[in-house]
C-alpha cells in the first residue's frame, strides 16, 4: 500500500459530492493546502509511546513542523528523530502558535491523554494517539463527541486491526472458514503483569480484536481476584505507567455478544505455560482460528479431526488466505494506521482503528471492574461512565 497523500483539491472534491448528494450547497473544508503536522510527547511520562513520535515521518503531502515535550533533553532527540524545525516545552502553546492540521499524542501513559486530544481537536487538527485511549470512559466519550460534532478523526494505535493477516482472516472468518463464529478466548501476557495491569496495557488491544470480529457485547460477567479473594475497590493500586487504577492478580470475564456468540477474557500467571501466546482463539462450528498478537501477528487455523484410540490428530496450520504480515516494527504497523486515517479524513469516514472503538475496548475493560465488584452481571453500554475502581 503506497502512503496516502491528502490534499485540499481531494478533500473539496468529496465534500462537494457528499453535499450535492445531499441536494445541500457544499461546505468548503478546513484543511489547508499543505497538511502540517506536529508531535505531542512527555519524556519521563510516558514517553512517545510505541513509535507514534516518528508515525509522520516520510508520508508525502505531510510536513512536521514541531514537538512539544517539558523535558528538554527528551524534546531536543525528539525533534532531530522527527526533523521538527521548532520545539516547545508546553503543547498548548504548540497548539496556538503552529495550528497544525495532524497531531500525534504520542504517550503510553494515559494521564494526560484527555486533555492533550482535546486541546489538539480544539485547535483544529485531526488527532492520532497511543493506547488506552483516556483513564476513564467519560472521558473517551467527550473525545468521541467533540470529534463528531466537529468534523475530526481520531485514531487510536490499535495496530493489529490494520495487519494484513488479520484483515485477510476477518474476511475468511466471514467468508465461512471456521463455520459460524461461536465463542473467541482471549489471553493476555500472563506474565508479572498478570490481572489488573495486564487486562488494561494488552487487554486494550484483545478486546479491540474480538470487538473486530464479533460486534459489540451485550453484558459481562466476571471475577477478578487478588491472591485467591475477590477484590474490593479497596484494591486499586497504581503501576509504573499511569494508566489509572488497576486491581487483582488474576482476571476471568465472560461477555456475551449477539447472534448467541460468547467470548472470554483470562489473565492468570499461572496459565502462561499452558496457554502459551497472547492473543485470540476463535471457535466456529467448523473450526478454529488462533491470533498470535503482536506488533507483526501471526494466524493459524485448525480443522478438527475426531477421537480416535490414538488421540486426535488435527494441526494448527499458517492461515495464507489473504497472505501474511510481513515482519516489520512499530514504523510498518503505525504507518498501517496513518495511511487509513488520512483516508478517512479524505473521504470522510471513521478511521479503522477509530476513537469510538477504542472506547469501546476501554468499556468492556470498566465492565469487568464493575462485574466483579458487584458480583453480578453488568449490561452494556455502561451507564456509569465513571471508573469503578475510583471512590465517587
Amino acid at each position: 500500500m503506497q502512503p496516502t497523500q491528502v490534499t485540499r483539491r481531494d478533500v473539496l472534491r468529496a465534500g462537494a459530492a457528499a453535499a450535492l448528494a445531499a441536494g445541500a450547497a457544499p461546505k468548503l473544508a478546513e484543511l489547508p493546502d499543505v497538511l502540517t503536522a506536529a508531535v505531542i510527547g512527555h519524556t519521563g511520562r510516558g514517553d512517545y509511546g510505541h513509535g507514534l513520535d516518528v508515525a509522520f515521518n516520510g508520508v508525502p503531502g505531510l510536513r512536521v513542523v514541531a514537538v512539544a515535550d517539558p523535558d528538554d533533553a527528551g524534546r531536543a532527540k525528539a525533534a532531530q528523530r522527527i526533523g521538527a524545525p521548532r520545539q516547545y516545552a508546553d503543547y498548548r502553546q504548540m497548539l496556538e502558535k503552529e495550528k497544525p492540521s495532524l497531531v500525534s499524542v504520542a504517550p503510553r501513559w494515559s494521564e494526560h491523554h484527555h486533555a492533550m486530544v482535546m486541546a489538539a481537536l480544539s485547535s483544529g487538527a485531526h488527532v492520532i494517539m497511543e493506547k488506552p485511549i483516556t483513564l476513564t470512559l467519560a472521558e473517551a466519550d467527550d473525545i468521541v463527541s467533540f470529534a463528531e460534532k466537529n468534523g475530526k478523526k481520531v485514531a487510536v494505535a490499535h495496530q493489529m486491526r490494520l495487519s494484513p493477516s488479520v484483515v485477510g482472516l476477518r474476511r475468511a472468518v466471514a467468508g465461512g472458514l471456521i463455520g459460524d463464529l461461536l465463542h473467541v478466548d482471549a489471553w493476555g501476557k500472563q506474565d508479572s503483569r498478570a490481572g489488573g495491569e495486564d487486562m488494561l496495557v494488552l487487554g486494550s488491544h484483545l478486546f479491540d480484536l474480538v470487538r473486530f470480529f464479533a460486534g459489540d457485547a451485550r453484558w459481562c460477567n466476571a471475577r477478578v481476584t487478588q491472591v485467591g479473594r475477590d477484590v474490593t475497590a479497596a484494591d486499586a493500586r497504581t503501576v509504573a505507567e499511569q494508566i489509572g487504577p488497576v486491581a487483582g492478580d488474576e482476571v476471568v470475564a465472560h461477555f456475551g455478544f449477539d447472534n448467541a456468540v460468547d467470548a472470554t477474557f483470562t489473565s492468570r500467571g499461572r496459565l502462561r505455560n499452558a496457554v502459551g501466546h497472547w492473543g485470540i482463539e476463535l471457535v466456529g462450528s467448523g473450526g478454529s482460528a488462533r491470533i498470535l498478537a503482536d506488533i507483526t501477528p501471526r494466524v493459524f487455523v485448525m480443522k478438527p479431526a475426531p477421537w480416535t484410540d490414538g488421540g486426535r490428530t488435527e494441526q494448527w496450520l499458517p492461515f495464507q488466505e489473504g497472505g501474511a504480515t510481513p515482519p516489520g516494527d512499530s514504523a510498518d504497523a503505525n504507518r498501517r494506521v496513518v495511511e487509513d486515517w488520512l483516508d478517512a479524513i479524505r473521504t470522510d469516514k471513521e478511521p479503522t482503528c477509530s476513537a469510538g472503538a477504542a472506547m469501546k475496548s476501554l468499556e468492556m475493560i470498566m465492565a469487568v471492574y464493575h462485574s466483579a465488584l458487584a458480583q453480578a452481571r453488568v449490561s452494556l453500554p455502561l451507564k456509569d461512565r465513571s471508573h469503578p475502581l475510583v471512590k465517587k
